[in-house]
């Protein structure tokens, strides 16, 4: 999640921390609708010619209540011949990375293309859209799995003036397999793969979805709260915490549902889930304590994996890491 937008808004926005209600109804705004020039330069640079993403129709969906239009895309398997390269380097005692990624678009058929091996959507982290997740659609691609990449509701190209935290999202998403099965584009099984907020809703839409198979979890916050803060700390230091905290005590009153609601950690303690965990040793927005705390509760068959160096806004994009532990949980799962 990207929240460094919201800090700086409320910076400018406020002059005293007694707009609690104020802040709460800012984290809720749907982070497409906030300027541009108030998103935080990113610890993280993904490089790729954006074709590799616009070769992909962009379909829509219509989803609610309340409405919404989804933008979502279909990668089909095929032999991309993705290569991808990256480097890190100390910023300002913070590491950067950069990740470049090649692929061939379109790419030539593969054993999977008529037939693939099952479909896998893609959830994106807060403040971001589908392109943060092609990397990965293109790599299951090669594998022989037809990917989905959507944006969420208030993310990338999708409409909805605010967000849920998970509360109407896993609707919208169940949703877009309604669409897909129409179509005749859900090939069984069905598995996601999320990133941070995408893989708190990713754990979930497993939860009150029973078309899902496998749910593979980057980077899941346990608590929305604690998550917030630390980002805070992490990107906006200066910001006075006492102001986010009124907020986040507000948060639940906007949303009408009680504080517990909006955590991850509550939804598994009330229905565990099978899923595979991942997380950054040097994560410090998801920390490894919180994402074990998550694994400790999921059902019997999870796996917790660590991954050393990785920072929560990388640890995505460690795929050198990530790809024989992912493929293998997803095939198994078949």
């Amino acid at each position: 999640m990207k929240i460094l937008r919201l800090s700086l808004l409320l910076a400018l926005s406020l002059n005293t921390a007694g707009c609690g209600t104020f802040i709460a109804h800012s984290m809720v705004r749907s982070p497409n609708r906030y300027p541009t020039w108030l998103a935080p330069q990113a610890p993280v640079s993904l490089a790729f010619n954006p074709r590799l993403l616009t070769n992909f129709a962009a379909l829509y969906l219509q989803v609610g209540p309340p409405p919404a239009t989804l933008c979502y895309r279909i990668v089909e398997p095929a032999n991309y011949h993705l290569k991808i390269s990256s480097t890190n380097w100390l910023s300002h005692h913070r590491k950067d990375y950069f990740f470049t990624f090649k692929a061939t678009v379109p790419g030539p058929t593969n054993a999977w293309t008529a037939a693939p091996r099952g479909t896998v959507l893609l959830l994106h982290g807060y403040g971001l859209a589908q392109f943060s997740m092609l990397p990965w659609a293109l790599q299951l691609g090669e594998d022989g799995w037809r990917c989905v990449l959507v944006d969420l509701r208030g993310h990338g190209r999708s409409t909805g003036k605010r967000i849920y935290f998970g509360l109407v999202e896993t609707n919208d998403l169940s949703q877009l397999l309604d669409a897909l099965a129409r179509n005749q584009e859900l090939a069984a099984p069905v598995d996601v793969l999320g990133e941070s907020y995408g893989a708190a809703l990713a754990l979930r839409w497993k939860t009150v979805e029973p078309r899902l198979q496998s749910v593979v979890a980057i980077a899941p916050y346990a608590s929305l709260s604690n998550s917030v803060l630390n980002i805070t700390r992490e990107y906006a230091g200066w910001f006075p915490q006492a102001i986010i905290r009124s907020g986040l005590g507000k948060l639940p009153s906007v949303l009408r549902v009680s504080a517990g609601e909006l955590d991850t950690i509550t939804v598994m303690k009330r229905q565990p889930v099978q899923a595979l965990f991942i997380a950054g040793s040097e994560d410090k927005i998801a920390p490894p304590k919180d994402v074990k705390e998550l694994y400790e509760l999921a059902s019997p068959g999870s796996r917790l994996i660590i991954v050393p160096g990785a920072t929560h806004e990388a640890l995505t994009y460690y795929f050198s890491y990530l790809v024989p532990v992912i493929l293998p949980w997803l095939d198994q799962a078949k």
